[in-house]
């Protein structure tokens, strides 16, 4: 097993690495921006090193400053976290010329996966449905029209790389198609370098399921259920809870099964979550492989009882998955709203500063996942998620209650939070009942 490892990221998921760290009894090596220097949770790291200025090109997307503080912090392997560097195969491969593990997949499976164009062929291979999609990259607007007249609008343009939303639009007809496609292509290509996209047939009011998958270094895969993801603005996701509440027990073992012959085809290895969109009829199609730890993965620990951050560690240093898929149940509901410093009644404005008091929810079944506290400054810089709070509870009733009084006893003075949002949401009749999807909060919510 590793000494020591380097966290390659920053606030709430760098804490989490952290301390899964020290439950291993591995060291844990920190890094920070400027903007970053002096947060409380650097403090409990075995050591922290500044990788540049504030910027994520200058710091934490900087490849040559990060592997000079895994060098210089004499380490075995790598956590990239989310975001940042997490599916960047470049920075996977440099490690691997290091001599530094990369917690996570191998570059191989990462190329293959990561690029949505290749990733739609491979679970076409495995058997697993995908949405009515263009053959290949669409480079023209003409072949672009070609598809949609053939498969019908709306239809969705999609970026290859990255995610988030980014370099995705949906057109109607044949005037919005070709401005949203050259739209699509300049934003994939200023966020990601890569302007390049496909489409598919739009599917209208889906629901957003996505799978969580372990696989080891020895041939195991397993799934651990499904999370729901369907409550989301703009392709961002506000909530998430497990289990899904539209999907019946035939369509979730089908769903799993096929999520888990993709990585397995894939030569994969570590966590990854395969994502799908469920239509109206119950069918569902795949979307894209996460080939990383996500936001939203203690939905899955609290129904699961599986701490994903350590099974990540013990897979890279070679250890055989300790369970089979038999051992594996959903036990109860959990549900996860992500606290972002935004202020949702001015279109999600960023609301960066600095927090006056923090109170954070406690009791039974409640858990938050967070680096920020009183007096922290929140910086500009980087994504405005400060926090996410969890609730387990027997019953979806029983959690949707928790929630409620979790988010009431939340305080954070001197910034706006999406919690009141969040409150609104979790008090909705449709929200309540479960009849939800990917368009629910735009459609009723008003955000200006």
């Amino acid at each position: 097993m590793y000494q020591r490892i380097l966290v390659a990221n920053r606030g709430e998921i760098a804490l989490r690495i952290i301390r899964a760290c020290r439950e291993l009894g591995i060291e844990s090596v920190a890094i920070f921006s400027e903007a970053d220097r002096g947060a409380q949770y650097l403090e409990l790291a075995d050591e922290a090193y500044c990788v540049g200025p504030a910027r994520p090109a200058d710091s934490y997307l900087r490849i040559a400053n990060v592997i000079s503080a895994a060098e210089v912090g004499n380490v075995q392997a790598i956590h990239p976290g989310y975001g940042f560097l997490a599916e960047n195969a470049h920075f996977n491969e440099v490690c691997r010329s290091c001599k530094i593990d990369f917690i996570g997949p191998s570059p191989e499976a990462m190329a293959k996966l990561g690029d949505k164009n290749a990733g739609r062929a491979l679970a076409k291979e495995a058997e697993v449905p995908v949405v009515p999609g263009s053959d290949g990259l669409v480079e023209s607007p003409e072949e672009a029209l070609q598809f949609a007249h053939e498969v019908g609008f709306p239809v969705l343009i999609k970026a290859v790389a990255g995610g988030g939303g980014k370099g995705m639009r949906v057109a109607a007809n044949d005037l919005a198609l070709k401005s949203a496609l050259q739209q699509a292509k300049n934003e994939a290509e200023a966020a990601f370098g890569n302007g390049a996209v496909y489409l598919e047939k739009y599917i209208d009011r889906p629901r957003h399921v996505e799978v969580q998958v372990l696989a080891d270094n020895h041939g195991n895969v397993v799934h651990l259920w499904e999370r729901d993801c369907s409550v989301q603005r703009r392709h961002q996701k506000l909530i998430e809870e497990s289990p899904s509440t539209n999907v019946d027990q035939k369509t979730r073992d089908a769903m799993c099964k096929a999520a888990c012959r993709l990585i397995q085809l894939a030569d994969y290895s570590n966590a990854a979550t395969v994502e799908f969109i469920v239509d109206k009829d119950g069918n569902y199609y795949f979307i894209e492989v996460n080939a990383r730890i996500q936001v939203e993965h203690p939905v899955t620990e609290m129904v699961t009882g599986i701490d994903l951050i350590k099974q990540q560690i013990l897979i890279a240093g070679g250890e055989p998955l300790p369970f089979e898929q038999k051992d594996i149940a959903q036990r109860g509901v959990a549900i996860e709203c992500r606290i972002n410093a935004e202020n949702p009644r001015k279109n999600f404005q960023p609301s960066p500063g600095k927090i006056d008091r923090l109170v954070v929810p406690g009791g039974f079944g409640v858990r938050f996942e967070s680096h920020v506290h009183s007096g922290y400054v929140v910086p500009p810089y980087y994504d405005s998620m400060i926090g996410k709070l969890i609730v387990h509870q027997p019953t979806r009733a029983e959690a949707i209650q928790t929630m409620q009084r979790a988010l009431a006893e939340l305080r954070v003075d001197g910034i706006f939070t999406t919690t009141p949002l969040h409150q609104e949401i979790l008090s909705h009749s449709a929200f309540v009942a479960g009849r939800v999807d990917t368009t629910f909060v735009e459609r009723t919510f008003s955000t200006d």
